[in-house]
């Protein structure tokens, strides 16, 4: 039976919805791909070979985000209504990219499309763009703040007009690591695409493309390098909000995100793997001519996103502070279900790993042919 107090029930779901927020950024390789099918794919075969690659897994994608978003909902619900409740433009420009995403895959080749496919594959652009760039600033509210106050019934009262899209559109000095951020995982979701759409296209099937692939592969990571290095640099030396005494008061603490890693050890451990695992997918790809640098790169954004979500919940730090009044800051403790809701997820979730397998089978049922032209026919293609 479990037995669990209510403080570890709250840090082990903070663990369970960072381990699928971490899932969804490694499923980003399709919305990566999206954005690079105008520059590798020349033609409407190769264009098939890229849309009906990543048709397979989109699905998945958005499952994951419904899940990660369900389960912050369950545990978290405090947060959940103060984000989703104040900060609702920025929220509900994510998810009208995300509706454009699954319109696109299923009207793109439909008879009688009126707006012809190209429309469609702007659609496509703007969700792998867009929308992972603002998913980017969103998070990184988890470390600069938010421009929000709780009255004694919990009530949001938003500060700031633009409703959340403030976290990248603003002039503050922090919103140059919120958009670092973004920028950081548009680039990342686009070299997970190069290397995902490498390993699933059937080799010599298209030659010429998986060349592109194979450079765009090394050129995004370049291009991502300067604004990790950003993040990284934030991370270290800006200060955070942290709890400082036993009635959960909350404060500004100097470099608290460089404790937060010197506290937890295994997150610093995860960080520097998952950045060595992803810098080895891409070498493997791009200049060993291999196809299976997903699995590395993939692996290492999940430890990446592990560390970049865990790292403003644990060790007595505000994950979700709000810069305007410090005492309405959410931290795991205030913001979270009760003992029992908890528990009963907690049982719950004794079945993830069953699911898990079935998706694992799932995926390996789909990838267990790679792609070839004849699976991009007008009649069958997205």
């Amino acid at each position: 039976m479990i037995n669990l107090d209510h403080t570890t029930l709250q840090h082990l779901w903070w663990l369970l919805c960072s381990v699928v927020g971490a899932l969804f950024l490694f499923m980003n390789f399709v919305q990566g791909g999206q954005t690079l099918l105008w520059q590798v794919a020349k033609t409407d075969a190769e264009k098939g070979l890229v849309i009906n690659s990543l048709g397979r897994k989109w699905e998945l994608t958005f499952t994951t985000l419904v899940l990660f978003g369900g389960a912050l909902f369950a545990s978290f619900p405090k947060f959940y209504s103060t984000s989703f409740g104040g900060a609702y433009w920025v929220w509900m420009l994510i998810l009208f990219t995300f509706i454009l995403q699954a319109v696109s895959y299923e009207f793109r080749k439909k008879p009688r499309n009126i707006f012809g496919s190209t429309v469609y594959e702007l659609f496509l652009f703007i969700n792998g763009s867009v929308g992972i760039l603002l998913i980017g600033a969103a998070v990184g509210t988890f470390f600069t703040g938010s421009n929000f106050t709780l009255d004694a019934n919990n009530f949001v009262t938003w500060t700031h007009p633009f409703r959340g899209l403030e976290a990248a559109l603003s002039l503050s000095i922090y919103s140059i690591f919120n958009i670092s951020l973004g920028i950081f995982l548009v680039l990342n979701a686009r070299t997970l695409g190069a290397m995902y759409l490498v390993n699933s296209i059937a080799p010599g099937e298209a030659p010429e493309m998986e060349q592109r692939l194979r450079k765009a592969c090394g050129r995004n990571c370049i291009f991502s390098l300067p604004f990790l290095l950003i993040v990284l640099v934030f991370l270290l030396l800006m200060p955070g909000y942290g709890i400082v005494d036993e009635q959960g008061t909350i404060a500004m603490v100097s470099f608290k995100y460089l404790k937060n890693l010197f506290a937890n050890p295994w997150l610093l451990l995860f960080l520097l793997a998952g950045l060595a695992l992803e810098l080895y997918g891409v070498w493997h790809t791009s200049r060993k001519g291999l196809n299976k640098g997903i699995w590395f790169g993939g692996l290492g954004t999940v430890l990446v996103g592990l560390t970049v979500l865990m790292l403003p919940a644990y060790n007595n730090t505000s994950f979700y502070p709000s810069k305007v009044d410090l005492q309405s800051s959410l931290t795991i403790y205030n913001a979270s279900s009760s003992p029992y809701t908890l528990t009963v997820m907690t049982y719950v979730a004794l079945g993830i790993p069953f699911v898990l397998a079935y998706i694992a089978y799932v995926w390996w049922s789909m990838d267990k042919g790679k792609i070839r032209v004849e699976d991009a026919d007008e009649r069958t293609a997205y």
